[in-house]
C-alpha cells in the first residue's frame, strides 16, 4: 500500500496486525491526548492516552464517537467546485490538482489587484496555527483570524491588561483549590477531560465550589452552592466580592504589596458595591453574596475564580474577567498550589521550544484590516477581531479584500447574524472552506469545499503545550483516508507552490516539518511518536512568590490600574458597573450553551451523537411561560424583528424568568447532513443586528444582548 499524496510516510500494511498509535483527539478544541488502536488498516479503538498522567484511558461521549465520525459517509469526500449562485447547494465534483488551480488563480489575480493583504484566513486557533499564519503570511498578509472573538478574546484582553500575558499564560490547579467560583463555565459539559476530572477529585476531598448562572448545568448539579443570576449581570457580583474583601481586610496583604499596583484605584472603583446592591443587581440574595467573598477569603490561597472561557457574552464581559483576574490576585493565588499557576514556556526550563515555520517568512508591510494594531492599539493581533474583517468588507476600509479562507472555522454560526455576513461574503471574488465536514459557511458561502482528512487520518504539525511542565505534543496519522482528503499541511503547501511562494514550504512530508520544528529541542522523534507527549521538564515549575514572579507589563507587576487601558480611552481599572436594558413584557433575553456530548455545531450530524440529542428546546421559565399561555412540550415560534425559530418548549425552574436558553449548532441547513439537517432551532440566526455590537474594551462578540419574543404556533 502506498501513502496517501502528501501523508510522508507510509503505514504498516501487514495482514491481521493491530498496532497502536499515539495522537490527538480532533472531535472539539481540547484535544485530548489518544491512543488509537488499529486492525488491518481500520481504526477499532480509541481511548485516552495512558502515558498522561491525569487524563489517562478516559474519554468523552465525543471523543468516543470519533470512530463514528470517521466511518460516516456524510462528509466531504472530495474537492467540489460551486456552479450555482452562492448558497445554492449546486456543486461539482473536482480532482484536486483542478480545485487547486481553480483557488490558486483566483488568489492570484486578487494578489495582483489588491496586494497580498486582500487575502484573509480565518481557522479554529489552538497549537497548531503556525501553519495557516505562515501561509497568509507568505502571501503578504496579516490577516489572519481565528474564533476567538466568538470565545474567549474578552478573558485574553483582561489578562493581557493585568500581567502582560493572555489567558493561555496559566493554568488552572483545580484538583488542589479548596474553593472554585464559576460563573457560567460550566466545567461538566463545556468540559475539557482533564479539568472535568480534577474538578470530581477536589470536590472529592472536600472543596467548595459556587457555581454561577442564569440557568442550572450539571456542573451547577454537583456545585456547594448555586447562584442563579439575571441575564448578563456577572459582573455586579464580582465588584461586590472584591469591595468585601477590600472593605474588611480579607486580601492577602503581602503579595498585593509585593506584586500589585493600583490598590487606592481598586478601592475606588467598587466604592458602594456592597453585596445589598449587588443583590438588586443580579437578584441573587445578599446573604449568600457576602458568604461567598467570605468563602473565598476563607479558602485562600487556594482558591480559585474561573475567568471564563466562552466570555463573548455582553458589552462588560472584558470587565467581568479583568474583575475575575483581579480578585484572584487580592487572595494571592497567583503562582500557588491550588490557585492559578502561570503556564511555563520551554524557555522558562532551559530548554529550547519548537521552530516556527513563520520564522523563515519576511514579516507583511501592510497593517491588519481590523485595525488592530493601528486603531486599536490595546487589543492583541495575534488572532484579531473577525466581526472587524466584516465592517472592512462593509466599508471598504482601511483597505478592500478579495479572498477569504475559513479553515475548520464556521463564522456563519459561531459569529451573530449569518445575513448579514453573507451579504458581507458576496463582496469578495472567492471564498474557500477547507474542513472535515459540511459546515454552513461551506455550503452558503463558499466556491470551493476542499475537504481534510479527519484527525484519525492526517498529520499536524508538532505544537508545545505550556504550563507548569510544558511538553511537544503531537497529531500522528493511524489510518489512510478513506476518501479523497489531504491533510492541511499538504493542501497549503499545495497552493503556495502555485502561488510562487513555495520555498517556505520546502518540505516533501510530515516529517520533514517534524524533524525541521524539533531542531535543537533534544527531543528524539521516535520517543515522542510511541508517547504522544514528551514532557521538558523533570517535575511542575513554581516560581518564588518572594522574589521570582515575572510580569510582562511595564511596571513588572500586576496592574489594576493599566496605563494602557488609559492609553485607550478606557477605564483604567475597572468600569463603573452597567446593568442590562429593561426588557420589556413578553421579551426575553436569549443565553446559549453545548452539551457535554455536543461540540457547538461540529457534532450535530454524527451518527452516534445525533441520537443522543437529535435537535434542542427552548428552555422556560414556568411563570412567564403560564402568562403566555404555553405548555410544556408546546411547539412555539421564537422572534426577532428579522428572524424567527421554530421549536419545541422546555418548561424548567432551574432558569431565570428573564432568559431563555438554546443548546448551540442545531437548525442545519445543508441537506447532506441528514441526521441534523432542519432539526431544532438556530440560535445564531435570532441574533440579527448583532454581527457589530461588541465589548469595546475586549472586542468580544455580545453574544448574549440578544432579545426575543416567544408565542405559541400551531405550524
Amino acid at each position: 500500500m502506498h501513502p496517501s499524496p502528501g501523508n510522508g510516510h507510509a503505514l504498516p500494511t501487514q495482514p491481521h496486525r493491530r498496532r497502536q498509535v499515539m495522537s490527538l483527539c480532533g472531535m472539539c478544541a481540547v484535544r485530548c491526548p489518544i491512543q488509537v488502536e488499529v486492525q488491518d488498516g481500520r481504526a477499532v479503538w480509541v481511548q485516552g492516552n495512558p502515558n498522561d498522567a491525569t487524563m489517562g484511558t478516559s474519554l468523552c461521549a465525543k471523543g468516543v464517537a470519533g470512530l463514528a465520525m470517521e466511518y460516516d459517509s456524510e462528509r466531504p469526500q472530495q474537492p467540489l467546485i460551486r456552479t450555482g449562485p452562492r448558497g445554492s447547494g449546486q456543486w461539482r465534483r473536482a480532482s484536486w490538482s483542478e480545485a487547486l488551480d481553480y483557488v490558486a488563480g483566483k488568489l492570484q489575480d486578487v494578489i495582483a489587484r489588491l496586494g497580498g493583504q486582500g487575502v484573509a484566513i480565518s481557522d479554529r486557533g489552538g497549537p497548531f496555527t503556525d501553519l495557516t499564519k505562515s501561509f497568509v503570511k507568505a502571501l503578504g498578509s496579516p490577516n489572519y483570524f481565528n474564533h476567538d472573538c466568538t470565545c474567549a478574546r474578552n478573558v485574553h484582553h483582561a489578562a493581557r491588561s493585568l500581567f502582560g500575558w493572555g489567558r493561555k499564560g496559566f493554568a488552572y490547579d483545580i484538583k488542589n483549590a479548596r474553593h472554585i467560583l464559576l460563573i457560567g463555565r460550566n466545567l461538566l459539559e463545556s468540559l475539557q477531560v482533564k479539568e472535568a476530572k480534577q474538578f470530581v477529585e477536589a470536590l472529592g476531598r472536600g472543596a467548595g465550589c459556587t457555581y454561577v448562572d442564569v440557568r442550572a448545568t450539571v456542573t451547577a448539579s454537583k456545585a456547594t452552592r448555586f447562584l442563579r443570576i439575571r441575564p448578563n449581570t456577572d459582573y455586579a457580583l464580582l465588584l461586590a466580592c472584591i469591595h468585601l474583601v477590600l472593605k474588611d481586610n480579607l486580601y492577602d496583604a503581602d503579595f498585593v504589596n509585593r506584586w500589585c499596583s493600583g490598590l487606592d484605584e481598586l478601592r475606588q472603583a467598587v466604592e458602594g458595591c456592597d453585596p445589598q446592591w449587588a443583590a438588586a443587581q443580579t437578584g441573587a440574595p445578599a446573604a449568600e453574596i457576602e458568604a461567598l467573598a467570605r468563602d473565598l477569603a476563607a479558602a485562600a490561597p487556594q482558591v480559585l475564580i474561573h475567568p471564563g472561557w466562552m466570555t463573548a457574552r455582553h458589552g462588560q464581559s472584558f470587565y467581568t474577567a479583568r474583575a475575575a483576574y483581579i480578585l484572584n490576585a487580592l487572595l494571592g493565588s497567583i503562582e500557588s498550589p491550588g490557585g492559578m499557576i502561570i503556564a511555563k514556556a520551554p524557555g522558562d526550563v532551559g530548554r529550547k521550544g519548537l521552530k516556527k515555520l513563520g520564522d523563515r517568512i519576511p514579516a507583511p508591510e501592510a497593517p491588519r484590516v481590523d485595525g488592530i494594531g493601528a486603531v486599536h492599539r490595546h487589543w492583541d493581533a495575534e488572532a484579531g477581531l473577525l466581526h472587524l474583517m466584516y465592517e472592512a468588507l462593509e466599508t471598504g476600509q482601511p483597505y478592500p479584500l478579495g479572498a477569504y479562507i475559513a479553515y475548520r472555522h464556521d463564522p456563519l454560526v459561531s459569529l451573530p447574524d449569518p445575513q448579514a455576513q453573507l451579504k458581507a461574503l458576496e463582496k469578495l471574488d472567492l471564498v474557500v472552506a477547507i474542513d472535515v465536514n459540511y459546515s454552513e459557511t461551506a455550503w452558503l458561502a463558499a466556491d470551493v469545499i476542499l475537504p481534510e482528512a479527519t484527525y484519525l487520518e492526517r498529520a499536524n504539525i508538532l505544537a508545545v503545550k505550556n504550563g507548569p511542565k510544558p511538553e511537544v505534543i503531537i497529531r500522528d496519522q493511524a489510518i489512510e483516508p478513506r476518501f479523497d482528503t489531504r491533510p492541511a499541511w499538504w493542501i497549503f503547501r499545495e497552493l503556495a507552490r502555485r502561488l510562487g511562494v513555495g520555498q517556505y514550504f520546502d518540505f516533501d512530508g510530515i516529517e520533514d516539518i517534524w524533524r525541521y520544528q524539533l531542531e535543537g529541542t533534544e527531543v528524539d522523534l521516535q520517543t515522542l511518536r510511541s508517547r504522544g507527549m514528551v514532557s521538558l521538564a523533570a517535575k511542575p515549575l513554581l516560581w518564588d512568590r518572594a522574589q521570582g514572579l515575572k510580569f510582562k507589563t511595564a511596571s513588572g507587576r500586576i496592574e489594576f490600574h493599566s496605563p494602557a487601558l488609559a492609553a485607550a480611552g478606557l477605564a483604567p481599572c475597572l468600569a463603573p458597573y452597567q446593568g442590562p436594558p429593561e426588557l420589556a413584557p413578553g421579551q426575553f433575553r436569549l443565553v446559549f450553551g453545548r452539551p457535554a456530548f455536543h461540540n457547538h455545531a461540529h457534532t450535530m450530524n454524527n451518527p452516534l451523537l445525533s441520537e443522543l440529542m437529535p435537535e434542542n428546546t427552548l428552555w422556560m421559565h414556568p411563570e412567564p411561560a403560564a402568562a403566555l399561555g404555553l405548555a410544556d412540550g408546546d411547539l412555539v415560534e421564537v422572534t426577532t424583528d428579522q428572524a424567527r425559530q421554530t421549536g419545541r418548549v422546555s418548561l424548567t425552574p432551574w432558569i431565570h424568568p428573564e432568559a431563555v436558553f438554546l443548546y448551540h449548532g442545531f437548525g442545519r441547513s445543508v441537506p447532506w447532513q441528514t441526521r441534523a439537517y432542519g432539526k431544532g432551532m438556530a440560535d445564531h440566526r435570532l441574533q440579527t443586528g448583532l454581527l457589530h455590537s461588541y465589548d469595546p474594551a475586549g472586542g468580544g462578540n455580545n453574544l448574549t444582548e440578544c432579545v426575543v419574543r416567544v408565542a405559541r404556533t400551531g405550524l
